[in-house]
């Protein structure tokens, strides 16, 4: 398994459990989300949580997803950490990639399509 430690950064309870429920039939790997992007920051800088890969909403209130991306990448601790944005559109996927994300994925309707898409990036 390449990654023990995934952790979902999004503000949206139902859309972090649907995620869950993909991740849990693909891997052992622990999952952790956090819905307040601030809280999620903090946490990951002051080492309260370790994740081996992040996956990150883009639109949130109080903090955007490429503002927390831009605060990771600012620090010594955890710049190095892979982050993948999540979103509902494909608007901000290449200015994600610029800002340094591993990747961007358009959130599917469908959790066997979630399955599909986060097995290649799970198990590879």
């Amino acid at each position: 398994m390449k990654y023990k430690n995934i952790l979902q950064i999004d503000d949206d309870f139902d859309d972090c459990d649907f995620f869950e429920q993909a991740v849990k039939t693909i891997t052992d790997a622990a999952y952790t989300s956090i819905q307040n992007p601030i809280d999620a920051l903090h946490k990951l800088i002051n080492g309260e949580i370790n994740p081996d890969l992040i996956f990150l909403d883009i639109n949130m209130p109080c903090m955007s997803g490429k503002e927390v991306l831009s605060e990771i990448k600012k620090s010594e601790k955890i710049k190095d950490i892979p982050v993948i944005f999540l979103s509902t559109s494909s608007l901000y996927a290449e200015d994600a990639i610029i800002s340094g994300a591993r990747d961007y994925l358009v959130k599917p309707n469908s959790i066997s399509e979630l399955r599909k898409l986060l097995s290649k990036i799970l198990l590879m």
